[in-house]
């Protein structure tokens, strides 16, 4: 681990911060901190900026309720940027967005970014439009029971590939699977932000166990 020392603050005694989403990954805002911010956001485990405007300590929610729960604070190899993974409880944009960084500049018409988000956003449009000649749209419209059905089909289908020893397939049988399952998601208003949290609490209890075992 760094000490603050370490880290390379600028004429100002500042040190840029980007903040992302730890779920989600996306790029939240980009914010300043200092020496004192930087001490104040690691002992309250809370985001703590300094204001350069204002010229005073802005802790992140504070006043609007939309925390950010920091999971780890991470130096370039320069050691005078920052990214700062956090789960926050709100928006992180002043005008209520929950990133700053809103406005396309440029797109690739070749390359396009993928997320689990988008697609989950992508599904539950599907759900929401009733979109002719969307597969998803007919999931939705022929309900629950088609989709556990798909599921389930699904299921079989990556334990099969698997039993084969066929990477390949196996791969794709789980994309299969993972698709029907974010329909399923989507139709039972489960978020994948529920789902990272359910594996983060099974995470602590794994590794209490383990720790308990280590102590036997």
């Amino acid at each position: 681990m760094l000490n603050i020392d370490e880290l390379k603050f600028d004429e100002k005694g500042l040190i840029p911060a980007i903040v992302v989403d730890a779920i989600s990954k996306k790029v939240l805002t980009l914010a300043y901190m200092n020496r004192e911010s930087l001490q104040i956001s690691m002992e309250k485990g809370l985001t703590c900026f300094w204001s350069r405007s204002r010229q005073e300590l802005w802790l992140k929610g504070e006043t609007s309720g939309n925390y950010q729960h920091i999971v780890s604070i991470t130096a370039d190899c320069d050691k005078d940027a920052l990214v700062v993974m956090v789960e926050p409880d709100g928006p992180a944009c002043h005008l209520g967005t929950t990133s700053c960084f809103e406005n396309p500049v440029w797109e690739s018409d070749e390359l396009h970014e993928f997320s689990l988000e988008g697609l989950m956003k992508l599904i539950e449009g599907r759900k929401i439009e009733k979109k002719e000649g969307s597969y998803t749209t007919y999931l939705f419209e022929k309900g629950i029971d088609k989709i556990l059905k798909k599921v389930g089909e699904e299921c079989t289908e990556v334990i099969i590939a698997g039993k084969a020893d066929d990477k390949k397939e196996t791969i794709y049988e789980i994309a299969d699977l993972a698709y029907h399952t974010m329909v399923l998601m989507i139709q039972m208003g489960i978020s994948l932000e529920d789902i990272h949290k359910e594996l983060a609490s099974r995470h602590v209890i794994d590794h209490k166990v383990k720790q308990e075992k280590m102590t036997k």
